[in-house]
């Protein structure tokens, strides 16, 4: 498969309407390589509406978004340097950890699938489990599955879409280093999460969503919570 490279992703008065309904109005930002972006605000901000633009599955109403000097028209070959984790897992239920990740390894035309997963599984800390069915694992288990099926092909963007849901501590802490040997590796990550406290001395750079606006973009942003209650006003 051709993959395309970009060293930035910038989105320019991005907006998304269903109807009268404004999702998303008016965004604009970039980031760059190497670089941890994260979506805050309340349910209904739009967070996940500009995740699924970002990722090519939705079409903006207006605005444009470009990787580099490409835009979505770009299609698979700008697909397949994208990994996506959102609120659907995309895994089989009845297939193993390990045949998952081999599987959608092949779809990336990897030429090691089975050594790939397991390496993944390795990262995920489920070697153990490899040989379980998905539908056997726990919840935060399947998460981290989801996560290492989302990055299995080495994206230059990676969107996660409340990336800590259903993890514990030692997953949650796994997880904030697999983060940041994303973001020293040159990937673009862009998250959406509603956990401050795990956002907090992660993020290199915060959009504060509140109705489908952009009210507030912080660099290196500290005190999320502080700004956060005055910016959004809860």
């Amino acid at each position: 498969m051709n993959r395309l490279d970009f060293n930035e992703i910038a989105a320019d008065e991005v907006s998304r309407h269903f109807g009268r309904r404004r999702a998303v109005s008016r965004v604009t930002f970039k980031a760059g390589r190497g670089t941890i972006l994260g979506l805050l605000g309340p349910n209904g901000a739009g967070k996940s509406t500009l995740l699924a633009m970002l990722a090519t599955l939705l079409r903006p109403s207006s605005g444009t978004i470009r990787y580099g000097q490409s835009d979505a028209a770009a299609g698979p070959s700008l697909r397949a340097r994208i990994g996506v984790l959102g609120h659907d897992l995309f895994l089989y239920p009845e297939l193993t950890a390990r045949e998952n990740l081999a599987f959608f390894a092949g779809l990336y035309g990897i030429a090691d699938p089975a050594a790939q997963a397991r390496d993944a599984l390795d990262r995920a800390g489920l070697a153990a489990r490899a040989d379980d069915p998905v539908s056997s694992l726990s919840r935060g288990m399947r998460q981290r599955v989801a996560l290492e099926r989302a990055l299995i092909h080495d994206p230059r963007l990676a969107l996660l879409d409340e990336p800590f849901t259903g993890l514990d501590d030692a997953s949650t802490g796994a997880l904030v280093g697999r983060l940041h040997a994303l973001r020293a590796s040159g990937a673009i990550v862009i998250l959406a999460t509603h956990d401050l406290d795990l956002a907090e001395g992660l993020l290199d750079c915060a959009i504060f969503l509140r109705d489908g606006r952009a009210v507030e973009t912080v660099a290196r942003p500290d005190r999320l919570r502080t700004t956060y209650r005055a910016v959004i006003g809860r």
